[in-house]
């Protein structure tokens, strides 16, 4: 089986593509970037210590940085738990903290993705108190 890191690493298929079809926020035929998890993992990094921002807000910055009008919602979720459980792989390995993608920031203890987390919300919650963040 993979590691979260490998998964992180993996090259993926990204790009902008129309809007296969109208789903949450996005409109069917808009301009889609669809990430890979390093893109999304480089961009979680460039979060200033004790700033946070919510999926839909890095969704939309991700979409702007890179030419599109929006970011998919489903390959956003699936890449933020690769960000995050690589991130717990580097410091179970004993990685800094502050070597490793600050995943908090976007993510908060109510968030979908954070119940799927293998190391549960509880990190999440103290990472977000340490910075300032609201819980």
């Amino acid at each position: 089986m993979k590691s979260w890191n490998d998964r992180l690493n993996t090259p993926g298929v990204n790009g902008i593509k129309p809007s296969p079809r109208t789903v949450a926020d996005v409109v069917e035929g808009q301009p889609m970037l669809v990430p890979t998890a390093r893109q999304v993992d480089d961009f979680i990094r460039s979060i200033p210590e004790g700033v946070e921002m919510d999926i839909r807000a890095l969704r939309t910055a991700l979409a702007i940085e890179h030419g599109a009008e929006v970011t998919c919602p489903v390959t956003i979720g699936y890449h933020l738990r690769t960000v995050a459980e690589a991130a717990n792989e580097d410091l179970e390995r004993g990685m800094l903290l502050s070597d490793v993608a600050p995943f908090w920031r976007v993510i908060d203890a109510k968030t979908p993705t954070t119940r799927k987390l293998s190391f549960g919300a509880e990190f999440v919650a103290a990472q977000r108190k340490r910075e300032g963040l609201k819980p």
